[in-house]
């Protein structure tokens, strides 16, 4: 069993952009499951009367979570918030890590003020998920060490998956690399039940996976599948970002008012 934190909490509340939403975990016609959703069904396992809300909505900068989701969270006066922003912003050619990272620490700090512990994470070097990405691996680091420093400075929780290899395991992301696909949502779920402490987890979601049945491509068969995700889903997202679009346009958060929680198994 982990050591941490209280984790008596009966008001949680998500605030962040398309992982906490869920993509990846689920589909248009379920609708989105994800991370934040498993996570409170263990969270209610152990908090019979949880209340969670999620107002996180796809395609959204850390700036737009902060103007958009911030007077909401703190108006359902949350006991427990996760805060995860900025993987957007470190994709867009204007990254700045201080900016992102002020307008993650401004909610650090408004959330913590209102009485509430946060959790937050760190992100992966997006580049050990797909190679196209490699750039983005120094983007990655220093918003990492924006996001220690600021937690650090409000008390919150992180929620280190940046550390740990499995976590770029492809098997863990869905086909568009950019979200996590079941697998992987239900890792971060580990991640931040262990961060927080609750009774009953441990560090098993920072073990690796079996070996794969099948070596890794390589050679031009690598090369055709880089090709194939390019086209199918790297070029759809630089022409919505060309575009000035967003895959969040005209969409609201899928769970924006506290609700019980029934812990559902898987």
């Amino acid at each position: 069993m982990s050591e941490g934190p209280s984790v008596s909490h009966l008001r949680y509340v998500a605030l962040g952009d398309s992982q906490t939403e869920g993509l990846g975990d689920g589909d248009e016609a379920t609708g989105p499951r994800g991370w934040a959703d498993r996570f409170a069904d263990r969270l209610a396992e152990v908090n019979s009367g949880l209340l969670y809300a999620n107002l996180a909505v796809r395609g959204r900068l850390a700036g737009q979570v902060r103007t958009g989701q911030l007077d909401p969270a703190l108006a359902l006066r949350p006991d427990l918030a996760t805060v995860v922003a900025g993987f957007n912003d470190l994709l867009r050619p204007r990254f700045d890590a201080d900016e992102t990272g002020g307008h993650l620490e401004a909610m650090f700090a408004a959330l913590r003020a209102s009485g509430a512990e946060v959790v937050t994470m760190t992100f992966p070097d997006p580049g050990r998920v797909t190679p196209l990405a490699r750039p983005f691996g120094a983007r990655a680091e220093a918003l990492n060490r924006r996001i220690r420093r600021a937690a650090g400075r409000h008390g919150v929780l992180v929620a280190e998956t940046a550390h740990h290899r499995v976590v770029t395991d492809p098997r863990l992301w869905s086909a568009d690399r950019l979200h996590a696909g079941p697998l992987g949502h239900a890792r971060i779920a580990a991640a931040v039940a262990h961060t927080l402490g609750l009774p009953g987890s441990d560090d098993s979601w920072t073990h690796p996976l079996p070996p794969p049945p099948l070596p890794p491509r390589t050679g031009w068969r690598a090369a055709s599948e880089e090709a194939r995700w390019a086209a199918s889903f790297l070029g759809p997202w630089l022409v919505r970002r060309l575009r000035g679009r967003s895959s969040g346009d005209g969409r609201e958060p899928k769970r924006p008012l506290l609700l019980p929680v029934r812990a559902a198994a898987g």
